[in-house]
């Protein structure tokens, strides 16, 4: 696709929606100003029960992996913003008291293994260090922080913030029963959207901060670098 889309000079934009996120600018923005040494980590929460007919059902539906799935949008940020690629990954350390990996069997009666929790840190060949966590029943707020050298938090900011609680309320009572995580992302996708059609329409000159084709394809990726790795240092 990524070949076909420059041949044709086409632009190809992505629908990864956190690169727009209000708690993600909020949290690079204190971050330009923290101390030396301090760092971010992204939390990505999801509302599944921690039980395994609810998991198996899920590592089923999402088989593709978390880290091509739940956890593809911090992916996509540490690809779009702190020059994570493949090759310039100095070292990535699972967080063990924190992850778990689990081998379940979906509605189908077939066997997956997957992480329900996943917690790792990266650093770059360039320098930069950038924590992921993802919990697959951790909630259902997403949130970043910025963590000085010894790792005490400087700063928090959380989706949806107490602004956005409003809509995310409206949204409930017009679609009971929706998973909690569309309801708290519905302003970010709509952001992207918007600068999509207004780029697509001629009225911008770019989709600012929307990822492209090419952070789509270095995120899958780390993700394929990262899925083994992680397995390997949690068994």
């Amino acid at each position: 696709m990524r070949s076909a889309a420059a041949a044709a000079n086409v632009s190809v934009h992505m629908g990864y929606n956190k690169n727009v996120a209000k708690y993600v600018s909020k949290v690079q923005a204190f971050a330009a100003t923290a101390p030396p040494g301090s760092s971010v980590t992204f939390v990505s929460n999801n509302a599944y029960e921690s039980t395994p007919e609810s998991l198996g059902e899920c590592f089923e539906r999402n088989s593709e992996g978390m880290l091509k799935n739940m956890a593809i949008h911090e992916l996509a940020l540490l690809v779009s913003f702190y020059d994570v690629t493949v090759e310039n990954i100095e070292s990535v350390v699972a967080d063990q008291e924190y992850s778990s990996v689990q081998t379940l069997a979906g509605p189908d009666g077939v066997s997956r293994t997957d992480f329900d929790k996943i917690k790792f840190i990266i650093t770059t060949k360039s320098g930069k260090t950038v924590t992921v966590a993802a919990d697959r029943c951790g909630g259902t707020d997403s949130y970043a922080t910025v963590n000085d050298a010894a790792g005490a938090v400087l700063y928090r900011y959380d989706m949806p913030d107490e602004e956005d609680l409003a809509h995310v309320n409206a949204l409930e009572k017009k679609y009971p029963g929706a998973m909690p995580y569309f309801l708290a992302q519905d302003a970010d996708y709509i952001t992207v959207k918007e600068r999509v059609a207004k780029f697509a329409a001629g009225e911008a000159k770019e989709a600012e901060g929307i990822a492209t084709i090419d952070v789509a394809v270095e995120t899958l990726r780390v993700a394929e670098f990262l899925t083994p790795e992680l397995t390997k240092q949690l068994q």
